[in-house]
């Protein structure tokens, strides 16, 4: 049987698998997959599917064949156990003969949870939370956080100079980060589900607000565009074009726009700065992903405006998840202080 080392380095490369897919599987979650034979060599691979299509703990069973029976199915979200479109993933594994599963997360979804039971039930030796924090951080975030709170994941994405500018005195703002930076967003948004702002970015800068690759050709996936704000905006604005689908919101409520994405559980907030500070008046901001770029502007646009602090005590405070070196920026990820 493997051990605690093969099975934790597995749970990385089923994270891994799951991140490839990440905004391909909805509503399903992105979950990935890793089958260890007896000994604890890798033996399949899986991530799961398009919608209709088969889980990620099925195609790695494919993919080991009948080295996995007595092996180990290492898994980022617990099995489920109802039959949806596809059958239970916890029966594929017993009739694989898997005799140990680890996995990082238990399902919160009520009809599929009960895979670990099951399992259990059958015999398999089940062992839970290994690698839970990667998991919950990582490609399973905001499908998690949408089933325990009823609502869509939104991060607030910025990119601010040293003194926390996002544009400078006459007003441009292309571009504060690097090129590198840049490429990180747009491999980003490919996998989102909606991107917002607000109808001051579309009349400042008219964004296009799309995927695109390195080349600058168009991204296969594109996530849904949205517009938030009562102002009118030109019908030839480059974000009303067909390359992606648009939502115009008549509404400067965020609780609206939330409401209004309650199929998208992965939401991206991109700007501009009275927006993101409505947003975060109103607690709706789950993730801050800062781009500081080494320069100083010295005066110009603020990155957030009127996010309801008034003083010191009431400042709105955050952890650090992570830093990132992109380039010559730095990405902080950080999430809000829960009291």
């Amino acid at each position: 049987m493997p051990d605690t080392a093969q099975e934790l380095t597995a749970l990385r490369m089923a994270v891994d698998a799951a991140e490839r897919v990440r905004g391909t599987t909805s509503p399903n979650p992105p979950v990935g997959a890793v089958i260890l034979d007896a000994d604890g060599a890798i033996a399949g691979i899986g991530a799961t599917s398009p919608v209709g299509g088969p889980h990620a703990e099925v195609l790695a069973l494919r993919a080991a064949g009948p080295r996995a029976r007595g092996g180990t199915a290492v898994v980022t979200l617990e099995p489920c156990n109802h039959v949806g479109r596809t059958g239970p993933c916890a029966l594929a594994l017993l009739e694989a003969g898997i005799a140990r599963v680890v996995y990082a997360v238990g399902d919160p979804n009520p009809s599929a949870a009960g895979g670990a039971e099951t399992l259990r039930t059958a015999g398999v030796d089940v062992v839970a939370g290994v690698g839970a924090d990667l998991v919950e951080r990582g490609p399973l975030r905001a499908w998690l956080h949408r089933q325990r709170a009823g609502r869509a994941h939104v991060t607030w994405k910025f990119a601010a100079s040293l003194d926390g500018r996002s544009a400078a005195a006459d007003g441009t703002s292309q571009w504060i980060t690097g090129p590198e930076a840049r490429a990180r967003v747009h491999a980003e948004r490919a996998k989102l589900d909606a991107i917002v702002v607000g109808t001051g970015t579309v009349l400042a800068d008219d964004p296009w607000l799309t995927a695109r690759r390195p080349d600058g050709t168009l991204a296969a996936r594109q996530p849904l565009r949205v517009v938030v704000g009562e102002r009118e905006i030109p019908a030839s604005a480059r974000i009303l074009d067909d390359a992606a689908e648009t939502l115009v919101l008549r509404t400067r409520d965020p609780h609206e726009v939330v409401a209004a994405l309650a199929d998208r559980p992965d939401v991206l907030l991109e700007g501009g700065p009275r927006l993101a500070g409505a947003f975060l008046a109103a607690g709706l901001i789950d993730r801050v992903q800062a781009f500081l770029s080494p320069v100083l502007l010295g005066a110009g646009a603020a990155a957030v405006e009127d996010a309801g602090v008034g003083t010191i005590a009431d400042a709105l405070r955050f952890e650090r998840e992570s830093v990132d070196t992109v380039g010559p920026d730095l990405l902080l990820n950080l999430v809000p202080v829960r009291s």
